[in-house]
């Protein structure tokens, strides 16, 4: 019985390991950086309409290409913001935008 116990935990170490080892970089990068705040863009026809910087977590809505998330670089209590269409989320410069007049042609 303590060999067939004994296998059993091997055999889910073994399991374990090549699942964490299968994990690409980009899979892994984006768990350590879950609720971490990130740079958001969003163009339309190619032009810059919206930046700014999350205060932590964006979410996505199920069935939706939209997202929503605590805007830093807003003043005031209502930071919600909610973004669809071309959007690029980075989390290289999270530096608040200087020019905030944003607005589609």
């Amino acid at each position: 019985m303590k060999k067939y116990a004994a296998l059993c935990l091997s055999a889910f170490a073994v399991a374990g390991a090549a699942v964490l080892s299968g994990c690409s970089d980009a899979s892994r990068a984006a768990f350590n950086n879950l609720g971490e705040p990130a740079k958001v863009k969003v163009y339309s026809g190619g032009k810059l309409i919206y930046e700014g910087v999350s205060t932590g977590k964006i979410k996505n809505e199920e069935n939706s290409n939209g997202y929503y998330f605590n805007d830093k670089c807003i003043q005031g209590d209502n930071k919600l913001v909610e973004v669809s269409g071309d959007v690029v989320i980075s989390r290289d410069d999270l530096s608040c935008p200087k020019n905030r007049e944003f607005a589609p042609n």
